[in-house]
């Protein structure tokens, strides 16, 4: 459809109305939320005059401006030598579909004009850029900030906490007057990094009540708001980190916001999930092919490379059913610890005297996929190339920043940097049949200057430089984003990687919770899910296989441990789980993520249900010992009501460990009842020893 001009723009899509309209020259976004039916054009937005105010109604629009009343968190800061600090944007130009919009905005006096798009996909998912233009001499960008208004329904707010292999904590608070902040100053997103900020309802749950949600695309430094001010006025946004001075414009040159992401669901968080889920899912980029079930061999070898050792779990592998060889840290220069030759992508000839090709090849010729692990960004000072070049690295006067994990960070604003670790890692890669990358990126960023200014917003976007040059140079690539684990996993680096780690701690126990609140933003098929060692390398904890493979399930699933230690019978259960994981992975990667609100603690109850509600995979997890002596029985939503369905136990990764004289007699017969069953009366739950799971194929009849 054409767009039109004028001082109004509703756009409707997903269920979602997004409504703008220019009032006194301000661009005031009316309303973001469920679809509403009726016209808005001369709707009574106008509120009271109270006493001790303002002697008429202030509209400051989304730039949100001092010079307009707002007295709460600016949209802009900046400067210009100490003026047109403050600015005063008027709409020169409004048009717009029932899709998208564009909006031109000008101050003549500050000599900056910004426009501002947005599109809202038919998944309700708002993607909103903003461009800063100036048209004066030098103007210093402080921040550009993206803000949402949320209706004073919105009474809480939800985001989440992590540290190194325990990311994605929930927290949930009231909204309060003032600010709720969470920042991130890493350099990368982080482990801490909430990946969005949510706004609900105190009865918000997963299955019902309303959300509203914003995510930043960008990997470098970012900050999420959720204020209330004293009219009561509730705003949700996000903006980049901005290092003072990072960005300078002169005249005519701009600065592009990265975009950010909102959108909005009526049926609780699982409604929240499915959204996005969709809207990543339509991108063109997104993996078409089966998600492979891959081995990673780091808790296998570690620095420990040896080729026998590696063909013994290659053939191991290639027996079982695995379909991609991912060969970690360690294959080049003098890497024998994590203290030494990062940055010298040559093949080792200590380690692989007769290069990687016999071992690709070797792959390969299994009908394996090969991928081999990078850090790119990252150099050891002992290192060839730290030596031949101290100078490559983010810095300030030339003073060394503190090493991490015996890291320096490269600076990729160097073009010669940037030329070494762009050639060095295609020449591997053109070398040999590789068709996977894990590129990991184990410390923050600190003192990250190029020529003495900041870098992080350089650095960020030449690293997206680098994926797109990469996968353009060899087409068939795919990218793991991998930082210390999950440290880079957000919406800015999505569209340029195939899937991310989700954490560096495999244990099942601890991945259920980081797991279950990770697929709030991002899809299963683009998180690694593997089985890890027994005990797990990062907790000690000894786990069932059967809870360790049905945990890893329900993600890109993999394995993470020396295959030569294994049983006979061990091997065996692990190519039954292989083969059910290819058997059930197109349901997992393509149906809606369900998340059952169970009435206590102790227990999690989710799955996946197809898109034509004709299939689902559940999962009953028992986290911790219960208190009574009886779970709540198992209810599952998201069937159809009046269709029957056939509910059986899958075991084929061995036997979950039961806490019972004997199971309610569905678990071995199995069971048929309908959605409508299913969801409001449920199944009679076995008791289960703590730390395991119980897994359900339910198919329509």
């Amino acid at each position: 459809m054409s767009s039109s001009s004028s001082t109004y723009a509703r756009l409707t899509n997903g269920g979602v109305d997004f409504i703008l309209e220019v009032v006194n020259g301000a661009l005031v976004i009316r309303y973001w939320g469920r679809q509403i039916q009726g016209e808005f054009e001369g709707f009574p937005f106008e509120r009271s005059v109270p006493h001790s105010d303002y002697d008429e109604v202030q509209t400051p629009g989304i730039m949100r401006e001092h010079s307009r009343g707002w007295l709460g968190y600016p949209t802009i800061s900046g400067h210009r030598s100490a003026k047109a600090w403050s600015t005063h944007f008027v709409v020169t130009k409004l048009s717009s579909t029932p899709e998208d919009f564009t909006a031109t905005l000008e101050d003549k006096s500050a000599e900056l004009s910004l426009i501002y798009h947005g599109r809202l996909d038919n998944f309700g998912v708002l993607k909103t850029k903003f461009e800063l233009t100036n048209l004066g001499d030098t103007y210093t960008l402080n921040e550009l900030f993206y803000w949402l208004p949320l209706s004073e329904r919105a009474n809480q707010t939800l985001d989440f906490a992590g540290r190194w292999s325990n990311e994605r904590n929930p927290q949930r608070k009231d909204i309060s007057i003032g600010r709720w902040v969470r920042d991130s100053h890493e350099g990368r997103s982080g482990h801490n990094y909430t990946i969005g900020q949510i706004a609900l309802n105190e009865f918000t749950n997963f299955a019902s009540g309303e959300a509203w949600a914003v995510s930043l695309a960008w990997s470098g430094d970012s900050q999420y708001c959720v204020e209330k001010n004293y009219e009561g006025i509730q705003s949700i946004g996000a903006a980049e980190v901005l290092l003072p001075g990072e960005v300078t414009l002169e005249r005519g040159e701009s600065y592009v916001a990265p975009e950010l992401f909102a959108w909005y669901s009526g049926n609780g968080l699982d409604g929240l999930a499915q959204a996005l889920h969709s809207h990543i899912r339509a991108r063109k980029v997104h993996p078409k092919n089966p998600r492979p079930l891959t081995l990673n061999m780091w808790e296998a070898i570690y620095f420990q490379h040896d080729e026998k050792k590696v063909r013994e779990l290659v053939d191991i592998a290639s027996e079982i059913g695995v379909e991609r060889v991912v060969l970690d840290d360690g294959w080049f220069g003098s890497r024998r610890s994590d203290r030494s030759g990062l940055g010298d992508w040559k093949v080792s000839p200590a380690m692989w005297p007769n290069g990687l090709s016999g071992i690709v090849d070797y792959v390969v010729s299994k009908n394996m996929q090969f991928g081999l692990w990078f850090e790119g960004e990252m150099v050891n000072p002992d290192s060839d190339l730290y030596r031949a070049h101290p100078d490559w690295i983010l810095n300030v006067d030339g003073r060394v920043p503190p090493t991490w994990r015996h890291e320096l960070v490269l600076n990729l604003d160097n073009p010669n940097a940037y030329a070494h670790v762009l050639e060095s890692t295609s020449k591997i890669l053109a070398e040999h049949k590789i068709s996977y990358i894990k590129w990991d990126h184990n410390r923050t960023l600190i003192d990250a200057g190029s020529n003495n200014k900041p870098a992080i917003h350089k650095q960020t976007l030449a690293l997206y430089r680098l994926f797109t040059e990469l996968k353009k140079r060899h087409p068939n690539l795919e990218i793991e984003s991998c930082a210390s684990g999950g440290a880079r996993v957000d919406l800015g680096i999505i569209d340029l990687v195939d899937r991310f780690w989700t954490s560096d701690n495999n244990d099942a126990l601890e991945r259920q919770t980081m797991q279950r609140w990770t697929m709030q933003f991002i899809p299963p098929e683009l998180l690694g899910t593997h089985i890890g060692s027994d005990p797990g390398h990062q907790t000690g904890r000894h786990l069932t296989l059967a809870f360790r493979a049905i945990t890893a399930l329900f993600g890109h699933a993999g394995l993470e441990r020396d295959l030569t230690s294994l049983s006979t019978h061990e091997l065996a259960a692990l190519k039954s789980w292989i083969d059910l994981y290819k058997a059930q992975r197109s349901l997992i990667h393509s149906g809606d993520v369900v998340r059952m609100d169970y009435p206590n603690d102790v227990h999690y109850l989710h799955g996946v249900v197809s898109k034509d509600k004709k299939d689902a995979l559940f999962a009953f997890v028992q986290l911790r010992p219960i208190v009574t002596s009886h779970a709540p029985n198992i209810q599952i939503r998201g069937l159809e009501a009046s269709s029957r369905y056939e509910i059986t136990v899958v075991s084929q990764a061995g036997d979950t460990e039961f806490m019972h004289i004997s199971p309610p007699p569905w678990v071995r017969t199995g069971a048929t009842m309908t959605g409508s069953q299913l969801q409001n009366v449920g199944l009679p739950a076995p008791i289960l020893r703590p730390e395991n799971a119980l897994l359900l194929q339910i198919k329509k009849i």
